[in-house]
């Protein structure tokens, strides 16, 4: 694509602004992405920009070019930034956006949204990489943001996917992509540690001023809490964040599969969705990730490993705090704030809310929750299924005026130890009484989902998408959309998976 070729811009169609590229040029490189060959939509997310009461004309035909690479939007200011990160528990030094390309800040309904073209090309950070992205790995990202959002959990989002014919050789020779992403801020943990590591205090403390005025407002009231240290708020308030995040994780059975520092986002977002799976058969060591050898970021691992990155940015702002047993205070509040929340989650889970979630009960009902889950790793119980079935287990006893083994059939007949089971549902019953079970299963269907995006589920698309019918992407993210609703003719896509799935292997290749 020659200079003049990509002059020939439209008017702009966002309204933006560029905050980020006020910090200075140590924080990025400007840069163009590269052209693709022949784009085409693969998906659009329409409901995204109706949501984000951005115009309707983003899908057509300049901006399927812009896009992918080959135009500039109109007012965007292309750029990769810097940063560095911890991967697999090693400093791996500075690393950056390898293949993702920053358009800029666009005015929306929900404030400054960032626009990333991920697959755009190579970059000065991209370390001997092509800068690409494949259709597969793309097809995951798109699904799985706009899954993790219909399951109220905080995410980047997707926009759009656009794929090309153009040849990228991975394990195998696949075909190119582009997820074009958006998020408040896409500023990582990595961002931090890029300018700490070599003591660049000025560009730290640049980046931490920008990040709160920016983005985390809530650190100057939260500064109250820390002797008015503002840099001591941040990193609580990004704490707390994360741990929320990752009890949500926890509680939905979503594996990340590659947490480096560098994948961790400030503002508790889940972000760079690579070798990641929602589990089948309940595993607390169940690693999702071909490439993770060691099984560091097994889903029952997941919340250390948070913890342990959190430790990485409080060391990457202890300058800025200046007081060591502050920092490592502000870090106690994780010890806490996790269990809480994932309690929280838990009991959500068995419909134990509000009024039926005293804090008396608290301890008490995680010996439930532990009980159960160690029953469901005992029989490696499909995750979403089981919890799906206990929440019409309940709806259907609360029709009965006497508990009965049958009114539980719903959940006890797809387990080996039924006994076992109805020892613990005897318990549950008592704890929850008869009176509430409606109202609870009700609550349990609306926290439980039907569907997910499980790994074969997203296999299927990517082989339809290979032979350029993109079609069941469309009918997933509908799906994903509203993962509590029963979408009456759609049963298959929550039935158990087939044995095949159990040979996909996920690894950081994408």
């Amino acid at each position: 694509m020659t200079t003049s070729a990509r002059a020939g811009a439209a008017p702009p169609a966002l309204d933006w602004t560029h905050r980020l590229t006020q910090l200075g040029p140590r924080f990025f490189t400007r840069l163009q992405p590269t052209p693709l060959a022949a784009p085409r939509w693969a998906a659009r997310n329409e409901s995204l920009r109706a949501e984000l009461n951005w115009p309707a004309d983003l899908w057509d035909h300049h901006h399927l070019q812009a896009f992918a690479g080959n135009a500039l939007l109109s007012g965007s200011d292309p750029l990769a930034t810097v940063y560095s990160g911890h991967q697999f528990g090693q400093w791996a030094g500075q690393l950056g956006d390898g293949r993702a390309i920053w358009l800029g800040e666009a005015a929306s309904s929900q404030g400054p949204q960032e626009i990333q073209l991920k697959g755009a090309g190579r970059t000065p950070y991209s370390r001997g990489g092509d800068g690409r992205a494949v259709l597969r790995s793309s097809i995951r990202e798109y699904l799985c943001s706009e899954a993790m959002h219909g399951l109220g959990i905080p995410t980047t989002r997707a926009l759009c996917l656009v794929a090309s014919p153009e040849p990228v050789r991975r394990e195998t020779l696949e075909s190119a992509a582009v997820v074009v992403r958006v998020a408040p801020s896409f500023l990582r943990f990595g961002h931090f540690e890029q300018f700490s590591a070599p003591g660049d205090e000025a560009s730290l403390r640049a980046l931490a001023d920008h990040a709160v005025r920016h983005h985390l407002p809530e650190c100057h009231a939260r500064a109250a809490l820390w002797q008015g240290n503002v840099y001591a708020a941040l990193l609580d308030v990004v704490q707390e964040r994360t741990a929320k995040l990752l009890a949500q994780w926890q509680a939905v059975g979503f594996c990340h599969g590659v947490m480096n520092t560098d994948n961790m986002s400030l503002l508790g977002l889940t972000i760079d969705y690579g070798p990641f799976q929602f589990m089948d058969g309940f595993d607390p060591g169940h690693i999702c990730n071909h490439s993770d050898h060691q099984g560091r970021y097994a889903y029952g691992r997941q919340p250390q490993v948070a913890y342990w990155n959190l430790f990485c940015l409080a060391q990457a702002l202890a300058p800025l705090i200046g007081d060591q047993d502050m920092t490592l205070h502000v870090l106690e509040g994780y010890k806490t704030l996790f269990p809480r929340a994932l309690g929280d989650a838990m009991r959500a889970k068995l419909g134990l809310t509000g009024a039926l979630a005293p804090e008396s009960e608290r301890a008490a009902d995680w010996t439930l929750v532990e009980d159960l889950l160690q029953f469901m790793a005992s029989e490696k119980t499909d995750f979403t299924l089981f919890w799906r079935q206990l929440s019409q287990a309940v709806l259907q006893q609360s029709a009965s005026e006497v508990l009965t083994p049958q009114g539980w059939s719903a959940v006890t007949d797809h387990v080996q130890d039924r006994a076992r089971l109805l020892a613990w549902l005897d318990r549950y019953s008592a704890r929850a009484g008869q009176a509430h079970l409606a109202a609870m299963g009700q609550q349990m269907l609306r926290t439980n989902p039907k569907f997910v995006l499980r790994n074969h589920l997203a296999e299927l698309a990517i082989r339809q998408a290979k032979d350029g019918d993109f079609s069941e992407i469309d009918t997933l993210h509908h799906l994903l959309q509203s993962p509590f609703d029963e979408h009456p003719g759609f049963e298959a896509y929550a039935h158990l998976p087939p044995d095949w799935a159990g040979q996909l292997e996920i690894s950081c290749s994408s």
